[in-house]
């Protein structure tokens, strides 16, 4: 049928039934000179993560949550979920006894061990993977895994995955495992899917300076099975201060030892070990540590170079 409009408030009304949209009339430009600060910075500290999942253990048990972990949404709303526009973040932990089942997704994801006394561990694929403190962990999309821990003490640690991605795209996929939970899997003592604390440590002490001044010295963690994250060390000498860095990427950062600060978009955030603070698209900001420091940096470089949208400002 074709339309009848005498006037443009006409046209629009009678495009409304179609779901047509006139161009020329948006409330909002889709298009912009530069990126739009959504995402705020924001810092999560781990003495008080520390000590909710401290109490959480007593209330919340494996059987009923698939994990007990603690998410750190971004404080933009109405957001109540994504840390980044393209990650999450979250600290969890596992007593000692329990068995966090096993299962798989889509999403990538990872995590960097926090504390324990060596009894936490993970199943990745089949095999059974020691956390350490100071580990990293991978768990790359689609691969089975669960974890437990057989120490006296429980084991805490901060997770990071792609799922904002996934879900942006509609390509989540999930599934438990069968056996719920792989008890005879056998122990790699050399997983190309652990890096222990021992060997990041040596690598940043043979690691040169950034020459541009915005990550001390730097190491980047050989990580091809995650094609949407890439994973940083970062160690940063007592007083100095790091060159301003202002990126389309998405930057997840983990205090792995040392206390200092970031200024980020003018904002301070005071940090000290095992805290995470997140410096959102295009939002610059710069290191300042008040001792000697290690920072674990968490990006989506790889995504943004893969679609040729990774810039850096002045």
């Amino acid at each position: 049928m074709a339309i009848k409009a005498d006037s443009l408030e006409d046209l629009y009304a009678a495009l409304t039934p179609d779901h047509f949209d006139a161009g020329w009339n948006k409330k909002t430009p889709s298009l912009w000179p530069e990126p739009r600060k959504t995402y705020e910075p924001f810092l999560w500290r781990y003495r008080a993560g520390h000590d909710a999942l401290e109490r959480a253990g007593g209330l919340i048990g494996t059987e009923l949550a698939e994990r007990r972990n603690l998410i750190m949404a971004n404080p933009h709303a109405p957001n109540n979920y994504n840390t980044s526009a393209t990650l999450i973040s979250a600290y969890q932990m596992l007593l000692p006894g329990e068995h966090a089942r096993s299962h798989r997704h889509t999403p990538n994801a990872l995590r960097l061990i926090l504390e324990g006394d060596g009894g936490a561990y993970t199943i990745v694929n089949g095999e059974r993977i020691a956390m350490m403190a100071g580990d990293v962990v991978l768990t790359p999309s689609w691969m089975w895994h669960g974890h437990g821990n057989s120490g006296s003490v429980p084991g805490y640690w901060i997770d990071y995955l792609d799922v904002p991605v996934v879900q942006s795209i509609e390509s989540m996929f999930y599934e438990n495992h069968p056996a719920g939970f792989e008890h005879d899997a056998p122990v790699s003592d050399a997983s190309p899917l652990r890096f222990t604390a021992a060997w990041i440590e040596a690598q940043l002490s043979r690691a040169k300076a950034d020459p541009r001044g915005r990550f001390g010295r730097e190491i980047t963690l050989d990580t091809p099975s995650l094609r949407t994250i890439r994973l940083h060390m970062d160690a940063h000498a007592a007083g100095t201060a790091t060159a301003p860095y202002q990126t389309t990427a998405s930057n997840i950062y983990s205090v792995v030892s040392g206390r200092g600060k970031t200024i980020i978009d003018g904002q301070t955030f005071k940090w000290e070990k095992g805290d995470v603070f997140v410096a959102p698209p295009w939002r610059s900001h710069q290191h300042m540590p008040e001792t000697d420091a290690v920072l674990f940096r968490v990006t989506d470089e790889p995504l943004l170079e893969a679609i040729g949208m990774l810039r850096e400002g002045p």
